[in-house]
């Protein structure tokens, strides 16, 4: 069984990270309206990885015994200055997420729920392959400010990213 604490804090995660794919959706939204429809599908990939992250969260949450419940989700910003504005934001967004991660891995150590901080440690991986890819792309947006030909470069190469669904639920 799952405590109460724990499940409080990893509902309050759930809702984070459907935050999360609000944001980019809302961020897949933004590219559209500039035609950088390889920027659009990374989002959109990002998307689904997150929602794959929340159901993730959900489930354990009801494998434990406990209760998933929902809560409003925050509307998310909807304009940026540019490409690289956006990025820099996904990239502040992931680390803010790594501290929620963090944070929870921590309540698990304290409340001795070593199902939940084992169940963590697949979260602490992933936010450190979400933090690398979102600091490469800024950097890359960083170095082609000058070059708009870059920009369509990396467009092209970001079109080519695709979602791969998890093997199993258990895997996600």
């Amino acid at each position: 069984m799952i405590g109460k604490k724990m499940e409080k804090a990893l509902n309050e995660q759930v809702n984070a990270e459907m935050y999360s794919a609000y944001l980019y959706l809302s961020m897949e939204s933004y590219f559209k309206s500039l035609n950088l429809n390889g920027f659009a599908n990374w989002m959109r990939v990002q998307t689904q990885e997150e929602m794959v992250h929340a159901m993730k969260i959900y489930d354990f949450i009801i494998s434990r015994g406990g209760r998933v419940l929902l809560k409003t989700i925050e509307g998310p910003q909807t304009k940026w200055d540019s490409p690289l504005a956006a990025f820099e934001n996904l990239s502040r967004h992931e680390q803010k997420v790594t501290s929620l991660i963090n944070n929870l891995v921590d309540l698990a150590i304290e409340e001795k729920d070593h199902a939940t901080n084992s169940f963590l440690q697949w979260f602490v991986n992933e936010q450190v392959e979400e933090e690398s890819s979102a600091d490469e792309l800024v950097k890359q947006l960083k170095l082609m400010e000058n070059a708009p030909g870059g920009m369509f470069m990396l467009d092209r190469e970001l079109s080519q990213r695709v979602f791969t669904p998890p093997a199993s639920q258990g895997e996600a």
